[in-house]
């Protein structure tokens, strides 16, 4: 049993280790933006004491307290369950002095004795039992149940009936297999510190660790302490994280992202609303005359009247020219086309603008051009509002150039939206270059 167990107990150590590198790339993989400490160590002190109250007799009616000291390392795989790899240290006592609590006197046999515990290592699973307050993230009061396996060494001192004081077992080292068992509560005083009361009761696999065979019973002890748990590492201690409170905060948060959300909706619902009516109202011919209201200078103008640039009839048509486009005038489109910008989201032309709008105006009249404008938009916003956009872009140009002079009729506007891209719409460049509108001299 003792062999297997020096056995085990190196390959427990390792999968201490090992479990933990796993659980921490397993929680960097789902949140990377949650860190939590996992890794603990922990001293303490407190009372070792010969007895157990959970069954059994012990060989010696008097058991006598003492100073017990100890240490460990704890590795919290989730909020409730860790492994702790601990050692203790210090003396057990006890002697014959008084009868047992049943009124029997002990006769025969050693008087007293007095053990060396030279170390007490043992691998623990400790459970933590539930968090106090369901909605704090992190709790300040723990409580946990433990349990193991681990080995003893120790060395008895004995006191004969005669008063003789001799070492057991020529003085060597025993070493036995422990079964610890036990319970307590932390308290969380900071971000990495934990106040810890605990209480164990060893069950050791022997008869030894007093030194003499009596009730032929088992030894046992126990290990009462107060000591102080050190968090290591960055991020809150995964031993005080409530998830269900986490939960709960991350539900209030969505809900609250849902409703920021549906506020901007709105308010640009609004908006386009606002662009919409503001568009309608630029570009509302009553007449159909091909000029706006607002630039028509002669409204209530006949179906199929031709009109000049201020929507009056025109008393004589001007002849038909041929139309010879030279570099000169494509160049002055080019520029006007190059030099075309408009208020972000509406079809409002910036006056920056006009210079080389004028310089296509007086093209047009002078020359008798016809022109085709279309425009273009980034695939930005729904599509109908694009489509609605575009058209609206081509028309205020077309009623700019009317304002100009240009005749309506040689002025066709068209509307494309996001269908005719020359660039890609993934960077903001390639989307300034498709939001265009384009100038077609014929």
């Amino acid at each position: 049993m003792k062999q297997q167990l020096l056995k085990c107990l190196p390959v427990a150590l390792a999968a201490l280790f090992i479990g933990g590198a796993a659980q921490a790339q397993t929680a960097a993989a789902t949140s990377a933006s949650q860190q939590f400490s996992t890794w603990s160590v922990g001293v303490n002190a407190g009372v070792l004491s010969p007895i157990s109250p959970l069954g059994g007799k012990n060989d010696f009616s008097n058991w006598k307290s003492s100073l017990g000291y100890g240490l460990y390392v704890k590795k919290q795989f989730t909020p409730y369950f860790s492994l702790k790899l601990d050692g203790i240290r210090g003396k057990l006592k006890g002697d014959n002095s008084e009868p047992y609590d049943s009124g029997t006197a002990v006769t025969g046999g050693n008087t007293a004795y007095e053990t060396d515990l030279s170390y007490a290592g043992t691998l623990s699973a400790q459970v933590n039992m539930f968090n106090i307050d369901l909605f704090k993230k992190q709790d300040v009061l723990q409580l946990y149940v433990s349990a193991g396996a681990g080995l003893a060494g120790y060395k008895p001192t004995v006191t004969s009936a005669g008063g003789v004081t001799a070492d057991y077992a020529d003085g060597k080292t025993i070493s036995e297999l422990v079964i610890p068992v036990g319970l307590g509560a932390k308290f969380r005083v900071s971000e990495n510190i934990n106040f810890d009361l605990g209480w164990s009761v060893y069950f050791v696999d022997g008869d030894n660790l007093d030194g003499t065979y009596r009730n032929n019973n088992s030894d046992k002890f126990n290990y009462a302490h107060a000591g102080l748990e050190f968090a290591l590492g960055k991020g809150k201690q995964l031993a005080y994280y409530n998830p269900v409170a986490a939960s709960y905060d991350e539900a209030v948060q969505a809900k609250q992202l849902a409703g920021s959300l549906k506020s901007d909706l709105d308010n640009q619902k609004a908006e386009n609303a606002k662009l919409r009516s503001e568009m309608d109202d630029l570009l509302k011919d009553s007449d159909g005359d091909g000029v706006a209201d607002k630039l028509d200078k002669c409204p209530g103008t006949p179906s199929g009247t031709v009109v000049d640039g201020g929507g009056c009839p025109l008393v004589q048509p001007k002849p038909i020219e041929k139309v010879i486009i030279t570099e000169e005038d494509r160049r002055v489109v080019r520029d006007a086309i190059k030099n075309l910008e408009f208020d972000l989201g509406k079809a409002t032309i910036r006056s920056k603008s006009f210079p080389t709008l004028n310089r296509v105006a007086n093209l047009l009249v002078k020359k008798s051009f016809s022109l085709k404008l279309a425009g273009h938009t980034d695939n930005t916003g729904s599509d109908e509002l694009n489509m609605r956009l575009s058209k609206d872009r081509a028309e205020s140009v077309k009623a700019y150039l009317v304002s100009q002079g240009v005749n309506a009729s040689r002025v066709e506007a068209t509307g494309y939206g996001e269908t005719q891209p020359i660039a890609t719409n993934k960077t903001a460049a390639g989307r300034q270059k498709n939001r265009r509108v384009e100038f077609t001299l014929y």
